[in-house]
């Protein structure tokens, strides 16, 4: 299938590098999936290469080491690797959301000099602890505590589901922690810097997940975790408030990393309809078949414009709070209607790994989950509407 990039109003460098980043996922990243999948590994030449692609810097500013982009920009690598593999996909996602992101909009001069150069050259990667066993959506129920104690932070508490916190090249992961003193009339919510090696800091296990079997996802446990006052990051008290500006970001890059898969299912299925002989023809002669095919187009293209529409708001700073969750809503689902429609054109290659839409139909539903619920996006958006 062509390159999907006319008719949405793209620079003529948005669609080069549109371009650019399908030929790699094609022809790097699609071939190595299928074994990165089978061993849960994620390939780190695989990522050192985005990294000197520029893949990390893309939305920063060139003053900071970035690439001079924006979100738009991001979206279109995030959707173009998403096609052929989600693991790597939300590797980068993670790494410019969740990893870089804060650094750079809440950090001070010295964090962002210590940090930004390796993060947006893909040197090194950063986790996101927000999510914890008792708080999901529910994340202002932070129980992770931290307290001053002769100039250093004293962290207690655990966190889940944390992208990119143990790789080789993981350095740090930024923590929620409740920063009030107990029995305060206020509850107080900051975020610490907390670097790997930290005494106290302890990577769990990697996750046996259902999907996204090659991204890095582990548990964290600290236990009178220590580190300087000065990893702070932003004002103390604002961490959630920033934490949740960073998420409104993040579903942006989520709705693009959906439209991707939605995308590669739809591209596997137009392929195998066109090949596959049942009872003497072609799958795809068959107009139950072309009005199923005409449905996944349709998801695809509503969701892009749907991510597209709010990376723009973004872009413009103008408000993109309800049009991230309504592209995070219509594309999480588009990609899991997409991978069970490609998966039954596929019919029992469906169900072997070794073809994409297997793995795009295990990957797919953390997508309706992740950076917010279905629930949640409900919400925001019935919150929009004075409802809430």
């Amino acid at each position: 299938m062509s390159l999907p990039t006319t008719g949405y109003d793209l620079t003529e460098e948005q669609v080069e590098l549109a371009g650019l980043v399908r030929s790699f996922a094609d022809e790097v990243v699609a071939p190595v999936s299928y074994e990165a999948d089978r061993t849960k590994t994620l390939p780190m030449d695989v990522v050192a290469q985005m990294g000197d692609m520029g893949l990390f810097g893309l939305p920063f500013p060139d003053e900071v080491g970035g690439q001079g982009g924006d979100y738009v920009t991001l979206g279109l690598a995030i959707e173009a690797l998403a096609r052929v593999d989600q693991s790597i996909a939300i590797t980068l996602e993670a790494g410019v959301s969740l990893g870089a992101m804060p650094i750079f909009r809440f950090g001070t001069d010295a964090q962002r000099e210590e940090y930004l150069p390796d993060l947006l050259a893909g040197r090194a990667l950063a986790g996101f602890g927000l999510t914890e066993p008792e708080a999901g959506s529910d994340a202002g129920a932070t129980r992770t505590t931290a307290r001053l104690d002769s100039g250093d932070w004293v962290i207690d508490g655990a966190k889940q589901f944390i992208t990119n916190s143990g790789t080789p090249i993981t350095r740090f992961v930024t923590v929620t922690a409740v920063t009030s003193e107990p029995g305060a009339a206020a509850r107080e919510i900051s975020t610490i810097i907390v670097p790997h090696g930290t005494p106290g800091f302890t990577v769990g296990p990697a996750y046996d997940k259902v999907g996204w079997h090659a991204s890095d996802t582990h548990p964290l446990v600290f236990t009178g975790a220590r580190v300087p006052e000065e990893n702070l990051l932003g004002q103390r008290g604002r961490g959630f408030a920033n934490f949740l500006h960073i998420l409104d970001e993040g579903r942006i890059a989520i709705a693009a990393l959906a439209t991707g898969a939605a995308e590669g299912c739809l591209e596997a299925a137009v392929d195998y309809a066109k090949s596959r002989v049942v009872f003497g023809e072609t799958l795809g002669t068959r107009q139950s078949i072309q009005f199923m095919l005409a449905r996944m187009q349709q998801r695809v293209h509503v969701s892009r414009l749907a991510w597209l529409h709010a990376a723009r708001l973004r872009d413009a700073g103008r408000p993109f709070k309800t049009e991230a969750a309504i592209a995070k809503l219509t594309s999480s689902d588009a990609a899991m209607d997409n991978a069970r429609d490609a998966t039954q054109i596929f019919g029992g290659n469906g169900f072997i790994n070794e073809y994409p839409v297997a793995r795009h139909f295990r990957d797919s539903k953390i997508l309706e989950v992740g950076e917010g619920t279905t629930e949640v996006q409900l919400l925001l958006i019935a919150r929009s509407l004075g409802l809430a």
